[in-house]
């Protein structure tokens, strides 16, 4: 079982800085409402141009950051050398900190104007290593400034990877480090532990760079700013994963248990590539936080379970996991989204045994569900629009199958919607609600902030409708336990994902 935190130790803490990407309200509510734990707000004038800082000033407690990213460096400033100099000098004596790109703005002799301590000297790019890094950051740090931010690009997992070695071999507390893209998100929440001083939020829904999580989700999902103490790394991998509300739930209790963790999304591109990059690898072991347990989700349930060394006999039988723990020197696979379909139904008081029961979407997670559909006694019908792959899942579990060209929904008393149709309102639905029968009850596996389209629809008609929500609480649960040796209480789990 993973150790308590010492809670009487101090907690360390990072600072926020909310980055402002479109134009505030026009009483700035939305500044005035940012948290107290916000400690920059940056104004990215490349993208909003010509904001008053004295009217920010009057909304925002804390300092402010002038930015005028370049089109060469991923921002959207065209207006030449001497434009941006221009700037610089109305902001000077106007912001607390000027944003200045490493290659271009440093050989100006505008740089003798801005006090070193006002000064934050940025670079975005490229680096095949850790080394390639820190000779960067030499050339940056030959100008004094009070922060030092390297920034770079993810294209593989690697990439990642040499961003948080860099940082970690510093050992200062003025240099900020990350990698851009989805696949460098992890960066961002790990890169506080590792010594940057600032971790950067969009304002809005709108972020300043890929991969930029909002102000929100960094103090609701990741707890930030505190950084309490992390022995070990937990994660969701997929493709997409930003949309998931696995670290919310599962940091959530981290620190309300006091389990020593942080629960990160891995985007993955390449399942092959992320394994064998950041987990065989040994690269998060290096860091100094190793991987200690992962869930999987779309599409690599499958492949989860042959990367791994053992299984348990339920995620062989379907052929796929949604939970990786290591254990020793082992990764163990197990499937627990049969409990999430099952609980969810029981939750909401539906009659399992004897039901009549249609799956549709033969993926990793509807042969999941469709196992723990027959194992609670219901009559299962696979479901898919591929024939080749209903056929063989169909084989592999013995269960019949049907095209969802030939699917009438009206047939069945429970239904679960296993594909990953459905996340976006304007995305077809997999069958005709219409067409449901009258006590019939809908799972649908995907989730949103709340109800998904076809959840609504199923309710509107006086069906009953289950958030996948309620699904990835129950799944959860079981897989809380199996990666921290803790039991996540059900009225926890639910206060955490707002379902009380």
């Amino acid at each position: 079982m993973i150790g308590s935190l010492d809670r009487d130790h101090p907690v360390k803490k990072t600072t926020l800085v909310a980055s402002l990407t479109t134009p505030p309200a026009a009483d700035g509510e939305d500044i005035r409402a940012l948290s107290s734990e916000v400690g920059f707000l940056e104004v990215r004038d490349d993208l909003v141009p010509g904001l008053d800082p004295d009217w920010l000033r009057d909304r925002f407690d804390g300092d402010l950051i002038y930015t005028l990213r370049s089109r060469a460096e991923g921002g959207a400033f065209t207006g030449g050398q001497r434009g941006r100099e221009r700037r610089f000098r109305q902001a000077i004596e106007r912001f607390d900190l000027i944003d200045l790109e490493g290659d271009r703005d440093l050989d100006s002799e505008l740089v003798k104007e801005i006090p070193a301590s006002q000064r934050l000297i940025s670079w975005h790019g490229t680096a095949p290593s850790a080394l390639a890094l820190a000779e960067r950051f030499e050339q940056l740090a030959s100008h004094e400034a009070r922060f030092y931010k390297l920034i770079t690009e993810t294209r593989q997992a690697l990439d990642a990877v040499h961003s948080m070695s860099f940082l970690r071999a510093t050992g200062r507390d003025d240099v900020v480090a990350f990698a851009m893209g989805e696949g460098g998100v992890w960066t961002r929440l790990l890169a506080p532990r590792l010594g940057s001083p600032l971790v950067y939020g969009s304002l809005g829904e709108v972020p300043a760079a890929p991969g930029q999580l909002t102000i929100e989700r960094l103090l609701v999902d990741y707890g930030m700013p505190e950084l309490d103490d992390v022995e070990g790394l937990f994660g969701i991998v997929g493709r997409p994963v930003m949309h998931s509300l696995s670290p919310r739930l599962h940091n959530g209790a981290y620190r309300r248990l006091g389990v020593p963790g942080l629960y990160v999304p891995f985007h993955a591109e390449s399942f092959g590539d992320f394994w064998l990059d950041l987990v065989e690898s040994g690269s998060l072991d290096a860091l100094g936080i190793p991987l200690w347990g992962l869930s999987v989700t779309a599409p690599y349930k499958e492949v989860a379970l042959a990367v791994a060394g053992t299984s348990s006999a339920r995620a062989q039988h379907i052929g796929a996991a949604n939970t990786l723990v290591l254990r020793g020197n082992v990764w163990e696979a197990e499937s627990t989204d049969p409990e999430g379909v099952v609980l969810a139904l029981r939750h909401a008081g539906v009659e399992i045994r004897g039901a009549s029961a249609a799956v549709v979407g033969c993926g990793g997670a509807g042969k999941a569900a469709a196992v723990g559909l027959q194992m609670a006694g219901a009559r299962v019908t696979l479901v898919n629009r591929g024939e080749d792959r209903g056929n063989k899942a169909s084989m592999e579990l013995r269960l019949p199958f049907l095209s969802l060209a030939d699917f009438d929904p009206g047939g069945f008393e429970i239904l679960v919607q296993a594909t990953s149709l459905g996340a976006n309102d304007e995305d077809a639905l997999p069958f005709a609600p219409e067409q449901l029968g009258a006590g019939a009850a809908v799972v649908d596996m995907v989730y949103g902030d709340g109800p998904t389209r076809l959840v609504r629809e199923v309710r509107a008609l006086d069906r009953i409708g289950i958030d996948g929500r309620e699904m990835l609480l129950h799944q959860a649960l079981d897989q809380f336990r199996l990666m921290t040796g803790c039991e996540l209480a059900e009225p926890m789990a639910r206060e955490i994902l707002r379902l009380v």
